[in-house]
């Protein structure tokens, strides 16, 4: 017995040896910090430059970000296979790329580093001149309205900054606002600006970015920024397309490019798109953790920050699945909880995570519920079984964009997070409680529904943990220590907990 368990000790000693280790050495070496509390937050920011080049000489011109109140540039870089790379330092900061001939589609990186920072002295753009502007009629008459209304019931620069605003963002519009909307609503920052420098207010556009962590595929979205004397604000601009459910207007707001220059420059390619990714992580508030890498230490230094900014924050959610594999394992090997499928808890708890643990479980048992109505129905017509989870899924798909139009309607953003939820698995869940319905009677279903929703609660608060976040990013050792852990799960053949009531009955005779 010995000599057959002694491979998988061995392992186990292995695994753990090597995690504790890797967790040990990035601590030591490379000082990342064990606890989040003990470092600086760092907001790493990925440009993606994608454009289409046609054998000509290619000269690409990225405007890149400069050190501002909540943010203190720490380091840039670009990643431009076959290009040369110049930053440009100066009143017009930028990265620019240069080929003498390039074919294809091609695809460049600018990457930033930023602290977050309470400094306020960072910035100190002056005020851009004021321009004059002119339009025809009827919507110069428009315009001169609107500005005269909007001044009237103002006081200063930034009133009236609001009251122009506002004037947009009302429903129902005025009839001359409505006319200058229908014309000039691609344009309306713009707009807006030129109708600021009409009243003797300095303004500029400017683009920016809302920081969320683990965010890809974003856009600049255009911000107005106002002067009064030495002072300046940054105003949204209204009656943009957003969704509800990814937007976070208190997120922190990095200004990309506030000087009035153009974002990007592409010159001798055409179809040009700019996508930015964004992760936050934690550093060292003693010593930058990337400029302690060495090309000597490489190798030891196995990191996921070494990867884009993209592929960082798909898996710093990733990285999280082991944990709440872990608290299944957990449950039902020890505790003998039951559960509709065996790691779906787990998929549900992702869900929870980008959801909030309220509105998941309100969506969770509403898709469900109505999904097993449904179902009932279904199983009359005697379908074979592709079709009816084809069926199912389908009905899933209706059920999740009927409630959060509802929801929409009736003003709860928080119902359009219901598209988090993995389809295909609640289509799975519903047909397994249909089937166990029907086999196993009400009783089952609600035994094996409630352990499934209890064991996804517990695995949401683990992998939603700052600190289990911060040390499955931060640490790949981690997921060598919790393998070695399942493993010694999956060795115990002993009493579940819940198995003890049987003894119950024969302690009281």
């Amino acid at each position: 017995m010995i000599k057959r368990n002694l491979p998988y000790a061995l392992l186990v000693l292995v695994l753990l040896a090597a995690g504790i280790g890797q967790i040990l050495h990035r601590h030591w070496v490379f000082d990342v910090p064990l606890l989040p509390g003990e470092s600086q937050s760092i907001w790493s920011v990925e440009a993606k430059l994608e454009f289409t080049a046609h054998g000509e000489p290619v000269r690409v011109r990225l405007a890149t970000p400069d050190s501002q109140p909540g943010f203190m540039v720490l380091r840039d870089s670009g990643a431009s296979p076959g290009y040369g790379l110049n930053f440009i330092q100066g009143e017009h900061s930028a990265a620019e790329w240069t080929k003498r001939s390039a074919e294809g589609r091609q695809v460049l990186f600018y990457r930033v580093d930023l602290l977050e920072s309470d400094a306020h002295d960072l910035m100190t753009e002056k005020a851009p001149p004021i321009m004059q502007a002119s339009w025809p009629e009827p919507y110069a008459s428009a315009v001169a309205q609107v500005v005269k209304e909007a001044y009237s019931t103002s006081a200063d620069h930034f009133s009236l900054t609001r009251e122009l605003l506002k004037a947009f963002e009302a429903e129902p519009k005025a009839q001359h606002v409505q006319l200058l909307v229908s014309q000039y609503h691609d344009k309306l920052p713009g707009l807006l600006v030129n109708m600021l420098n009409m009243a003797g207010v300095p303004a500029r556009v400017v683009y920016g970015l809302r920081l969320q962590d683990g965010r890809r595929q974003q856009l600049l979205e255009p911000y107005i920024r106002v002067w009064q004397g030495q002072s300046s604000q940054v105003f949204d601009v209204p009656l943009q397309q957003r969704n509800p459910a990814l937007f976070d207007p208190d997120a922190p707001l990095l200004l990309w490019e506030q000087r009035g220059d153009p974002v990007i420059d592409v010159t001798g390619a055409d179809n040009s798109q700019l996508r930015f990714s964004m992760i936050r992580k934690e550093e060292s508030a003693f010593a930058s953790v990337a400029n302690r890498l060495s090309d000597q230490h490489e190798l030891l230094n196995f990191s996921i920050h070494s990867l884009p900014v993209e592929e960082q924050a798909m898996f710093k959610t990733i990285l999280l699945i082991p944990i709440g594999a872990l608290v299944v394992c957990l449950l039902r090997v020890l505790v003998g909880i039951k559960t509709s499928g065996t790691f779906m808890p787990v998929l549900i708890a992702l869900a929870f995570i980008q959801t909030s643990l309220i509105t998941g479980l309100v969506g969770f048992l509403v898709v469900v519920a109505t999904g097993l109505v449904i179902r009932s129905y279904l199983s009359r017509l005697n379908l074979l079984l592709v079709a009816r989870i084809s069926a199912v899924i389908i009905t899933v798909i209706a059920i999740i964009g009927l409630f959060s139009v509802a929801a929409y309607k009736f003003g709860l953003t928080e119902g359009l997070k219901i598209t988090f939820f993995p389809m295909i698995i609640l289509s799975w869940t519903i047909e397994r409680m249909s089937i166990l319905w029907e086999e196993e009677g009400p009783r089952e279903v609600v035994k094996q529904g409630g352990g499934s929703l209890l064991t996804a609660v517990l695995a949401f608060w683990a992998m939603n943990n700052p600190l289990i976040q911060h040390l499955t990013f931060n640490f790949i050792g981690v997921q060598l220590v919790v393998l070695a852990l399942v493993l010694i799960l999956g060795t115990y053949t002993g009493y579940r907990l819940l198995e003890l009531r049987r003894f119950v009955d024969m302690e009281t005779r």
